[in-house]
């Protein structure tokens, strides 16, 4: 996989060659042309015949480990890389000499399981490289191997039967059908091998899956396959499952490559087909996001379809790939790409992002602290453009080695993950996953935090890690509280609120307490300000009173402020509920004003409501002029301040 999708990721080191035989110094060239060139393969085969003779140098160390690492093959890079730094003439200390190395040994050493020494690796690698998003999310998460033990062993991992021996990952669905990218040689044409990997180059295929969650036979997924010398894989599919994005090497119109002169590489772009009346696939075309001299790759689309991220190496990014986004308009053209950030991009790789159905992002790294390789994270995309915390998913979906392609089914819990982890069938292999069944009961009591009496009414909701709600509840007379049939999660947030207490909000990690069951107290602290039904919230909580312009009913930007007020003192007290009550001033028509007061509760009710009060807590009427704070009645003349104190909204707590 990682030979496909970055090809032209590579680093030149300046390095001296001792004196040895003419026909290894010509081999060694021969090599240093086929690595230049990114055929590791061809330039791994040149370079271990040297080295079986029995010569070596920086120069032929260094590559070696490079190749085997580009190619992802980390155990055999690890031997090369553990070569290099015991090798006597190789200086660590020389100017020329690329920190990078200590990051790749690091990776290298994790999968063979030596955890510690490649911690020691990252340390020496982060004391030079002090400013690299690497080094600082290393030194912030010493203890990441904990933190991922412990969300590790959720899911059970299933190998398919449809995976061969060359590279097969990456994965979506169209109609009833698993679409997947593959080097197999069936279907291809004798001779499309890829010099870079020696594998064919890889075609969409699809599989058909049975009703019995059996799998089918694999056929091409386009009727008119590609017998070219190009790379396509990484499909995704819109909504309506007429429109393929996929990616494919940069060619001519007759399916040429087109090469970059320079490093001989031919770029990778993301294209589209669109489905014709006949169900047949139309012409590809080239997506206009696509940059000119880098690479655009393995796009996916969010859920409502407005919107295609992708990966890009492009100039002015992050890392060595970045994930990027880009609006998608209803005539077919796109916004401006923008890059997801930091909080996302590190400066190695991200790569492979797929969005779920709740929002979620899933994407590969290799630039935080995980198990090694490309491990896969999550974070929750939320509306306004904000990210939540990055999660590694733990084992088994994730190992010491390259884990990319996350997908989830249509039941949001189980799916397909690519990996070229030991014990597969081929290079990289497509698994499925399921999880693992585990419901628990969480319980515990509320406190007064200064009486220590049983805290009745007291209510509770249980989140998850990203704040979806897991379940809610009340405390009964003795201030015990139950919420059974929970799926188990290792990191928990309890909400508990109650009129006239602070709302307590904790982050409960569970422990090895008894399977099936995890018990916690909670004390609250008693407020300043006691609130009880019959009460205006606007004298109770000393705000600004919410005034309207005369004949209007729209919220103004001096109401807004209070009523934000209002709405946090509702999500604080989630069982509060309120009336609000709108008055005019004096001037016209009764009817008339009765209406617009009618119009002033309406207009209020819905703008918090439209800012996360459920519509249940919430309800108004209009008084007209029936109830004025002053004497500016027909009798009596005033000014426009004084008629202003009557166009008002009060807020009558109901219950709580």
């Amino acid at each position: 996989m990682k030979k496909l999708l970055f090809q032209i990721l590579c680093y030149n080191l300046v390095i001296t060659t001792p004196f040895y035989g003419y026909a290894q110094l010509g081999l060694e060239k021969k090599a240093e042309k086929q690595y230049a060139n990114y055929a590791y393969v061809d330039a791994i085969k040149i370079y271990e015949h040297i080295t079986d003779k029995g010569y070596y140098n920086t120069s032929i160390l260094s590559k070696l480990a490079n190749a085997y690492y580009f190619n992802g093959k980390l155990i055999e890079a690890n031997k090369w890389f553990t070569k290099l730094f015991e090798w006597k003439e190789f200086d660590k200390d020389n100017k020329d000499f690329s920190a990078e190395y200590y990051y790749r040994y690091a990776q290298t050493l994790k999968a063979i399981n030596d955890y510690e020494k490649s911690d020691r690796m990252m340390e020496m690698f982060a004391n030079i490289e002090k400013s690299d998003t690497r080094s600082r999310l290393f030194n912030a998460n010493k203890n990441y191997l904990k933190v991922i033990d412990s969300l590790s062993d959720k899911y059970e991992l299933i190998q398919l039967h449809f995976n061969s021996k060359y590279s097969d990952y990456g994965t979506a669905f169209f109609e009833d059908r698993l679409v997947f990218t593959s080097a197999r040689e069936d279907f291809n044409w004798k001779g499309s091998i890829d010099q870079r990997t020696k594998e064919s180059y890889t075609k969409l295929y699809s599989v058909k899956l049975n009703k019995d969650g059996s799998f089918g036979e694999v056929l091409p997924f386009y009727d008119d396959l590609n017998l070219q010398a190009i790379n396509e894989s990484s499909a995704v599919f819109s909504n309506d499952q007429n429109t393929v994005y996929f990616t494919k090497n940069y060619s001519s119109l007759k399916g040429k490559k087109r090469f970059n002169k320079k490093t001989r590489t031919s770029f990778l772009k993301i294209y589209k087909r669109e489905r014709l009346s006949n169900g047949k696939w139309g012409d590809v075309e080239e997506l206009a996001i696509n940059s000119k001299y880098s690479n655009t790759t393995h796009p996916t689309l969010s859920p409502d379809g407005k919107w295609l991220y992708f990966v890009s190496d492009r100039a002015g990014g992050i890392g060595q790939t970045d994930i990027f986004r880009v609006a998608i308009y209803d005539n077919g053209t796109y916004g401006e790409v923008e890059n997801l950030g930091g909080n996302i991009n590190t400066k190695a790789r991200e790569t492979f992002p797929y969005i779920a159905k709740d929002n979620t992002l899933y994407f590969s790294s290799d630039g935080r602290p995980g198990l090694g390789g490309l491990d896969v994270y999550k974070v929750k995309l939320n509306k306004e453009g904000t990210f939540g915390e990055v999660v590694n998913l733990g084992s088994p979906i994730n190992s010491s080695f390259d884990d990319f392609g996350f997908y989830l089914d249509a039941s949001l819990t189980n799916g397909f993950v690519s990996s070229n982890r030991p014990g597969g069938i081929g290079g990289d292999d497509i698994y499925y996953f399921k999880e693992k069944t585990c419901k628990e009961q969480i319980y515990g009591y509320v406190y007064d935090a200064e009486s220590k009496e049983a805290v009745s009414g007291a209510y509770l909701i249980l989140y998850d890690a990203f704040y979806d709600v897991l379940g809610t509840t009340k405390t009964d007379e003795l201030g015990l509280f139950k919420i059974p049939d929970i799926i188990c999660h290792d990191k928990y947030r309890i909400k508990i609120s109650k009129a006239n207490y602070i709302t307590s909000e904790t982050v409960y990690l569970s422990d090895n307490q008894e399977v099936g069951k995890k018990f916690v107290d909670f004390y609250l602290n008693k407020q300043n300000i006691l609130l009880e039904p019959n009460d205006d919230l606007f004298k109770k909580l000393d705000l600004n009173p919410i005034h309207f312009d005369f004949d209007r009913y729209d919220i103004r930007e001096d109401a807004k402020i209070e009523l934000m007020k209002i709405i946090a003192v509702m999500k604080e007290i989630p069982t509060m509920k309120i009336s609000v009550r709108a008055h005019t001033d004096n001037r016209g028509d009764k009817y008339y004003n009765f209406k617009l007061s009618e119009k002033r509760a309406k207009a209020t009710i819905d703008w918090i409501i439209a800012h996360g009060i459920d519509s249940n807590r919430i309800e108004g009427v209009g008084y007209g002029k029936s109830f004025l704070l002053n004497e500016c009645d027909k009798d009596n003349e005033c000014n426009e301040k004084e008629h202003e104190m009557n166009r008002r909204s009060e807020f009558i707590i109901m219950s709580i």
